[in-house]
């Protein structure tokens, strides 16, 4: 499988952005989840938001409220909506891809800038 995410930038702080990751390929088996890390310089890369094959979603609490995830199964893609962004929010974001044996897939990353 591959993941090409797309939608990084640079925004000033309360503003906007929606990443779009797009998956294609093959997997061995159908997809479990798929979802949006970041990784911030200096920090460990963390879960941001996650939505399951059966619609289940998933947030960390840092981003709930500002942030939803939302997909397209028929195009493997998802989204990541955000809002009211922060300068805490700076990071590399990357997308995630799940397989239903626990095989994760990674994409290249897209950087999200906040300036204050």
């Amino acid at each position: 499988v591959q993941l090409q995410a797309s939608g990084g930038g640079l925004v000033q702080a309360g503003g906007s952005l929606r990443l779009v990751c797009r998956a294609s390929g093959r997997s061995a088996t159908a997809v479990n989840a798929m979802g949006w890390y970041r990784q911030a310089p200096g920090k460990q890369r963390e879960l941001v938001a996650k939505i399951t094959f059966d619609g289940t979603r998933n947030y960390d609490d840092s981003v709930k409220g500002r942030f939803t995830i939302s997909r397209d199964s028929a195009r493997r893609s998802v989204f990541l909506q955000m809002n009211d962004l922060k300068p805490e929010d700076t990071a590399v974001y990357y997308c995630n891809y799940l397989n239903r044996v626990g095989l994760n897939y990674w994409g290249e990353g897209t950087l999200v800038t906040v300036s204050p």
